[in-house]
């Protein structure tokens, strides 16, 4: 059975998965090597009622700080998808720093991590290079992370309170892969 027709019947059929939950990251890295075939041929369709917002500079960086992360640790497209789909949910693709009475409790950066899960330092956590490697390590550690739900792979990594809320951006995050990964 070809690729696409196998992760749309797993897709459909709801594919279970094993694994762990992490609050923080894994040190540990996986050797194995990576699919790179295109995003496109990688993703399932995306899940529920899909939202956008209009990226301004910083926030562009911000993706092509991600796509350079992802491609620095060697992951395929997909990988970055599920990251930047993590930070427009997290942070709307928006470095935060400390935001007083507003912050969620440390949280901090584009994936809103927290110095007090092990995630790093605020000085780090701020760093996009620095915080999507974070995040890839544990997305790595997360078995089948690449034929599940983008919302599943996402929340097993970040632990939130909204599982199901990483799910609504996969479509512009394809889209934003789709324009940056080449360039």
């Amino acid at each position: 059975m070809n690729t696409i027709m196998r992760k749309s019947v797993l897709s459909v059929a709801g594919l279970a998965f094993a694994g762990g939950v992490f609050a923080g990251p894994i040190a540990a890295h996986a050797a194995t090597p990576v699919d790179t075939k295109p995003a496109a041929m990688q993703s399932v369709s995306p899940q529920g009622e899909q939202s956008r917002i209009d990226l301004n500079g910083e926030q562009t960086a911000n993706v092509k700080a991600i796509i350079a992360a992802t491609k620095k640790a060697g992951l395929p497209e997909r990988a970055a998808v599920i990251s930047i789909a993590t930070s427009l949910q997290e942070s709307k693709l928006e470095n935060l720093g400390h935001l007083g009475d507003m912050n969620d409790h440390d949280s901090l950066g584009l994936f809103q991590q927290r110095p007090s899960s092990g995630w790093g330092t605020p000085e780090q956590i701020t760093d996009p290079e620095y915080s999507t490697t974070a995040f890839l390590k544990g997305l790595k550690q997360v078995d089948g992370w690449q034929d599940m739900p983008l919302t599943d792979a996402a929340q097993t990594v970040q632990v939130s309170a909204y599982p199901d809320a990483y799910a609504q951006w996969e479509k512009q995050a394809t889209d934003l892969v789709g324009q940056y990964w080449n360039s």
